[in-house]
């Protein structure tokens, strides 16, 4: 039996326990750098290179990078608040909770890296500010050495990932090209006649477009060239969007074996990896095709425009469509306020019972806090991951007292302390890769570096320290208390704030006069929302078919509020006409309160077209027919 099979049959994941093991050693350096260089705290760079390190390069960068800026602002607001308050808990404490709720909430509409440095800037002034709260004199000293721990960790995370990470290959990019295949080959099978399920191929469909869209952050993770591909593969997605739509709307009346052909060829480019050039020849000639086919030239005109848009950054000889589609993502200001709400209100409460006691093992307790409440607040489900958050403090914080009380006696200088930490923080690595205490790996070693400060000669009383550990422990008690009773947050509820927003935005569009000026704006939107819809239906276990079905019905429905306002304002059409889109548009305004009004409202506008004999009934029709097989999806709204 190899080493791998070995380590594998005992429960550990062997490449997770090679890239632990890495992480432990290179903590180990930048602990021992941090020291020798003069750090007050060097264990914060220990900290800091467990927190940046990333198995692969591109992500390594940038979270390091966010790591860094994050450290940097925080630790200057932290100085801030401690000069402004004087250090005074009753001053400190409320104006730490606003800053920290306030990088919560941003973190919350934020994607990403840039999320998780937003976060780290809130919870870093809490760091600075609360780890000294008893010497307020000393704060500007305490956060250079802060920035400087965080800047030493992150430059020994690079080095090392830099030199020993690995470049997986990115698989993103294959499956952009199958499903791009597959919608094209779809398309040319409907225009060709033949029989199809077209929900649950397009059930499969957004759901493999769904995990692409979730997997295109880190794939633009680390340089810009990288966030440019990253662009291009969400514009490929919201044009294969378009062309889902069409797919609904077309009932195999319209037959185009010439245009079916061509798509198909298209679609064999792809799957073959052929030559950018060959690729957009192609698809000019499906477009060209197309050409007075209303819906299905501009459904092949966008992923033709889109492709072209990939083959350009692939390729420089490509010339770029003249007009790109817009990469508008989702951003969810409902869960965003609840964070902000939420953390700071615990916050407040924490503060005022650190205040009313006076205990010194508050500041502990309101540290440890400000980084579960942010931190994790991010995370799917914030209040189940809290369990193994408390276990891995408890292990960490139960090392840390064996290390300080057991084996640091017998040291005689400073380097002798450090160097007593370092099989600790080699420990470290066996539960981060273990299949059963993954979850709580990281924790384990977060707290067991919090907790130990390498200062010769020792000093502190073991019942002082045991006061830091029980307020450290009893964050995690605390944010599950809050995550769970304080606007609480699940995939569920999450996927049924989406669905309120994406019903708003539908509504907002109805009460826009000029919403056809927005369209490509709005479109891309609602695009990275129904995708994210989607995303967050398959996490919370619902019915899935209705994730499909449901978020591409908001879809149809901006289509028609789309041609709802050209109808209103063409001075050419019947008066009859003109006002039966008027009073659908103000239907469509309050579609969340009373959808069944809006499918009566939608089968009336068709009839109008069809009685005055104007294109565009099938789509009124088709919408409304959608709209009846989704009520549920529809009823999921709730208030923000």
């Amino acid at each position: 039996m190899t080493f791998v099979e070995t380590i594998s049959r005992l429960g550990f994941d062997p490449p997770r326990l090679r890239f632990g093991v890495r992480t432990a050693m290179a903590a180990c350096l930048a602990l021992l750098v941090s020291w020798l260089m003069g750090l007050e705290h060097p264990q914060w760079s220990a900290m800091t290179v467990w927190a940046a390190s990333q198995p692969t390069p591109g992500p390594l960068i940038e979270k390091s990078f966010f790591r860094a800026i994050g450290t940097v602002v925080g630790a200057l607001v932290g100085v801030l608040i401690v000069a402004a308050s004087g250090g005074e808990p009753l001053l400190l404490a409320p104006a730490l909770a606003a800053w920290v709720g306030l990088c919560a909430g941003a973190g919350n509409l934020l994607r990403g890296f840039i999320s998780y440095g937003t976060l780290l800037a809130g919870y870093s002034a809490s760091m600075v500010a609360l780890l000294n709260a008893d010497h307020p004199g000393h704060i500007v000293a305490l956060g250079i050495d802060r920035t400087s721990t965080v800047l030493v960790g992150v430059l020994v995370a690079l080095l090392v990932g830099l030199a020993f990470g690995t470049r997986q290959a990115d698989e993103i990019v294959g499956r952009s090209r199958r499903l791009t295949a597959r919608v094209l080959r779809d398309m040319a099978a409907s225009l060709d006649g033949a029989a199809r399920d077209v929900e649950r191929e397009q059930h499969a469909i957004l759901a493999e477009m769904a995990a692409i869209d979730e997997g295109l952050d880190p794939h633009g993770a680390g340089s810009l060239r990288s966030r440019r591909s990253a662009r291009t593969m969400r514009s490929i997605l919201v044009a294969q969007v378009a062309a889902l739509l069409w797919l609904r709307r077309h009932d195999g009346g319209e037959v185009d074996r010439a245009v079916a052909a061509a798509l198909r060829r298209a679609a064999d480019a792809l799957e073959r990896n052929a030559s950018p050039s060959t690729l957009v020849g192609t698809l000019e000639e499906a477009e060209a095709l197309t050409c007075g086919h209303g819906a299905l030239h501009r459904a092949v005109a966008g992923l033709a425009a889109a492709i072209r848009d990939r083959m350009a950054f692939r390729d420089q000889s490509i010339e770029p469509p003249a007009a790109r589609h817009p990469v508008v993502l989702h951003r969810d200001w409902i869960t965003a306020r609840h964070t902000l709400l939420r953390t700071f209100g615990t916050l407040l409460a924490v503060g005022a019972l650190w205040v009313a006691t006076g205990w010194s093992g508050g500041a502990y307790v309101m540290l440890g806090t400000t980084v579960m409440l942010s931190l994790f607040s991010t995370f799917d489900t914030p209040a189940a991951i809290m369990r193994h958050v408390l276990i891995g403090q408890i292990f960490g914080a139960a090392a840390a007292i064996a290390c300080r009380w057991l084996v640091w006696p017998a040291a005689e200088n400073g380097l002798q302390l450090v160097l007593l930490m370092m099989p600790f923080v080699l420990f470290g690595a066996l539960p981060f890769a273990h299949r059963r205490t993954t979850a709580s790996g990281t924790d384990f070693n977060m707290i067991l570096l919090l907790l130990l400060q390498p200062a010769f000669p020792l000093s502190g009383t073991i019942g002082h320290f045991l006061g830091m550990a029980a307020g450290v422990i009893a964050a995690p008690i605390i944010a599950l208390a809050a995550f769970r009773l304080v606007l609480p947050t699940d995939p569920r509820r999450r996927m049924d704030r989406l669905v309120t927003m994406m019903v708003h935005e539908l509504q907002s569009m109805a009460a826009d006069g000029d919403a056809a000026r927005h369209e490509q704006v709005w479109r891309a939107r609602l695009c990275h929302r129904l995708l994210t819809l989607v995303r967050w239906m398959e996490k919370a276990d619902a019915r899935k078919p209705s994730a499909a079905a449901g978020s591409m019905t908001v879809m149809q429905l901006a289509e028609c509020v789309r041609n709802l306002h050209d109808l209103a304002t063409a001075p050419d059409l019947p008066r009859p006409v003109r006002r039966r889109a008027i009073a659908a548009l103000a239907r469509l305004r309050r579609i969340g309160r009373d959808p069944v009004r809006a499918r009566y409202t939608l089968d009336r506008m068709a009839s109008t077209l069809s009685r005055a004999k104007l294109a565009g009934a099938g789509l009124y029709a088709g919408a409304a027919r959608a709209l009846s097989d989704n009520m549920a999806f529809f009823s999921r709204t709730v208030s923000p």
